[in-house]
């Protein structure tokens, strides 16, 4: 996980992003009124003109080069809290190695699932017991496995790990895979704003975690970028610590009916698989959702409310994983990027359902300006 910036460079940075975002606008091509919101219910919401159009995009560079052989790797994939079927941050890394099954010829892939209130040594056996079985590499899904990937890592110096969300692991076969998570929840916030018939949204987060305050960042940035109305409603289901609020619908129900009973009417959540409640809780109140990490309109798991959820804050752990994988499979792990971000469209937003194609090009060119640099956002909450 990077480190935070401090909180006067943050606030610095969030005034130059404003004012810089501003004047970008002011530069716009085309019929690039207010009035474009007005389809979406938004119109007296959004104060902000909409950015330039994004350039013209280049093809995606995954060329298809010799094919990859995995077929001799041992994978150990140990997940978070709600392991395979969180519809979220577990399903995810849970694709990336079914990719790797199906495009290199991986064979073995074995999985072991955190529970909420597990002790450290949990972990720790969880990852030992991996190793001492041979499987390599081996893949720690969440930043709770950081000290014990860190002590396990040690005594196998031979197997190759990755773990996801954290960085601050210095041994040779350790290789991270973190994200620019505040950059894609930018648009989500982009997204709800415009999307907001009361110009008020809400943020549910899982956990209170420097990690989950990424996206919360993004997100409140995003939505006073393109407001200067925008009322918003910021909780978190646990403290630090405490994981459960990855894994209690319930409770995610409950947080965001009261967000909604307060007003807000699109509600965006970082909090795994309590994001199920969320869901719910946007359908019975008549509200619309943001959902994250996977394209969450297209997941059995809440099929039953994906009329309401409009885009997906799209975190590439799939992507990481498979590409981890790959480079372990080729011998090369110099080819992964320091950072999957939006440049690397490591992180991104979904179209699934049609929901949001009439701001594709408002969003397209908010991410523009993101990979430019015109447009920094801060991965620290600005409230």
């Amino acid at each position: 996980m990077r480190r935070m910036r401090g909180t006067a460079l943050a606030a610095a940075a969030m005034a130059g992003v404003l004012t810089l975002a501003g004047c970008a606008k002011d530069s716009g091509g085309g019929n690039s009124s207010n009035n474009t919101a007005a389809s979406t219910g938004g119109s007296d919401c959004v104060t902000a003109q909409k950015p330039p159009a994004a350039p013209a995009a280049a093809s995606s560079s995954t060329a298809a080069g010799a094919k990859v052989d995995g077929s001799q790797l041992k994978i150990g994939l140990a997940f978070d809290v709600g392991g395979r079927g969180d519809a979220s941050f577990n399903d995810a890394a849970a694709a990336g190695t079914d990719k790797a099954k199906s495009e290199l010829g991986v064979t073995t892939v074995n999985e072991s699932t955190a529970s909420a209130s597990e002790a450290e040594s949990a972990k720790q056996q969880r990852l030992d017991q991996m190793a001492s079985q041979g499987l390599n590499p081996i893949v720690a899904v969440g930043f709770a496995y950081a000290d014990s990937v860190k002590a396990v890592a040690a005594k196998y110096p031979n197997t190759k790990f990755a773990i996801v969300d954290d960085d601050s692991i210095q041994l040779p076969n350790v290789t991270p895979l973190v994200f620019a998570e505040e950059q894609g929840s930018f648009l989500a916030g982009v997204a709800a704003a415009y999307k907001s018939k009361n110009c008020h949204v809400g943020f549910v987060g899982g956990v209170n975690t420097p990690l989950i305050q990424k996206f919360e960042a993004g997100f409140l940035q995003g939505a006073k970028t393109v407001s200067s109305k925008i009322k918003i409603e910021d909780e978190y289901l646990t403290p630090a610590g405490d994981f459960s609020g990855f894994q209690d619908p319930p409770k995610g129900n409950a947080k965001a009916a009261a967000e909604i009973a307060k007003g807000a009417d699109v509600i965006y959540h970082a909090a795994g698989a309590s994001g199920k409640g969320v869901f719910d809780a946007a359908k019975a109140g008549n509200a619309l959702a943001i959902g994250v990490d996977s394209d969450q309109y297209n997941q059995k798991t809440v099929e039953a409310d994906k009329d309401v959820i409009i885009t997906s804050m799209l975190k590439r752990v799939d992507v990481a994983v498979f590409d981890y994988i790959q480079a372990v499979a080729k011998g090369d792990l110099t080819t992964l990027p320091k950072r999957f971000d939006l440049k690397v469209d490591g992180v991104g937003y979904a179209t699934s359902g049609g929901k949001v194609d009439d701001i594709k090009d408002v969003l397209d060119g908010y991410k523009a300006q993101i990979i430019s640099g015109a447009i920094t956002v801060s991965d620290k909450p600005q409230k």
